[in-house]
Order: C-alpha cells, then sequence, then structure tokens
C-alpha cells in the first residue's frame, strides 16, 4: 500500500476538470479535489480511513468507498455514513501555471 497522501508535489491537471460545486476523483494519484465554490479548491485523501481502501466514485455528491460503504463530504471530507469513524486527511493544493497541484508545499 502507498501512503495515504503524496509525499511529493504532484500535478493533477486542469482545474476545469473539477465541477465547481462538485468533485473529481483522481485514483491514480489517490486524491479527492473538490471545489465547493469557484476558484476555491480542496484536496483530500482517496484512501478511505476505515481500512485503507481507494474511494471509487463520487456521486449524489458524496464520496463513496466500495469496500464498506463509508461515504464522506467532498467539500470537507468529513464522514457521512460509517464504518469509516474518521474523515479523509486534507491535501494541500494550489493553482499553479494554470494546473491543479497538491502534496506537500502545494
Amino acid at each position: 500500500k502507498g501512503a495515504a497522501a503524496p509525499t511529493a508535489p504532484v500535478e493533477l491537471g486542469a482545474p476545469a476538470d473539477v465541477p465547481v460545486g462538485g468533485a473529481r476523483l483522481y485514483r491514480e494519484q489517490r486524491l479527492v479535489v473538490s471545489q465547493p465554490a469557484k476558484g476555491e479548491y480542496k484536496a483530500f485523501s482517496a484512501v478511505c480511513t476505515h481500512a485503507g481502501c481507494v474511494v471509487d466514485k463520487i456521486e449524489d455528491g458524496k464520496i463513496s468507498c466500495p469496500c464498506h460503504g463509508s461515504k464522506f463530504d467532498p467539500a470537507t471530507g468529513k464522514v457521512l455514513q460509517g464504518p469509516a469513524g474518521a474523515p479523509l486527511p486534507a491535501v494541500p493544493v494550489k493553482l499553479a501555471d494554470g494546473k491543479l497541484i497538491a502534496g506537500p508545499d502545494a
């Protein structure tokens, strides 16, 4: 298993890929990025805090884990439905050179 969060900055691509009021899963990078308001980005680890599975989808405004049904809020990372008891860890994210960059020092 890899780390729950990036240990170096990771380039995620165009900010337009993340819908306003929604979120996008970057499964390979194990990140979820949401845009609660236009130009405001938040990133979270996509590794479920319950058993370490990688979440697999975002639907109905919730991040879903396929293993045991935990659901998280893409705007805050907090648990909406267990068994997970801890929120998804926040990851720094910023816009640089027209791209979203997540990870340390972002």
